[in-house]
């Protein structure tokens, strides 16, 4: 969901050439598409959903990004594991200044389909902060 929501944010900010990819750190999915209540949700708010398929997060993909954003704490572990010297790996919620530092956005996968709402919400309120980064990313270039 944040990549796709990440897209329109980078757009609609006029900032092009920003690529945003997704990746899980673990491979148990993989190859997967997204999650129909995560697609749903998406479609619902007229972001794109379709053509996504699951994959994992490599060493060498962490070596290569400008910066990389795990949703939530165990993923940031998981990062930080392929890549520990990388001080360009964040938590999403470390772009919301509302957030409680180090809380991660909620995982919907063994809730209601009401909790992917929540997460699209969490993922919404990093935008700002997150597309502020990559304008200092962009400016030290």
């Amino acid at each position: 969901m944040a990549e796709r929501v990440a897209e329109r944010a980078a757009a609609g900010a006029g900032m092009s050439g920003v690529e945003f990819s997704s990746a899980g750190t673990i491979s148990e999915e993989y190859d997967d598409p997204m999650d129909r209540r995560a697609a749903a949700v998406l479609e619902e708010y007229g972001y794109r959903h379709e053509d996504h398929r699951a994959r994992r997060i490599t060493a060498a993909q962490v070596e290569s990004a400008d910066l990389v954003v795990a949703m939530e704490p165990s993923h940031l572990r998981s990062v930080l594991a392929l890549a520990p010297e990388s001080s360009k790996v964040s938590l999403l919620t470390d772009f919301d200044p509302a957030a409680e530092p180090g809380s991660g956005v909620p995982d919907p996968w063994f809730g209601s389909d009401a909790g992917f709402h929540d997460t699209l919400t969490a993922i919404k309120a990093a935008m700002p902060g997150l597309l502020d980064r990559i304008r200092l990313l962009r400016d030290r270039v």
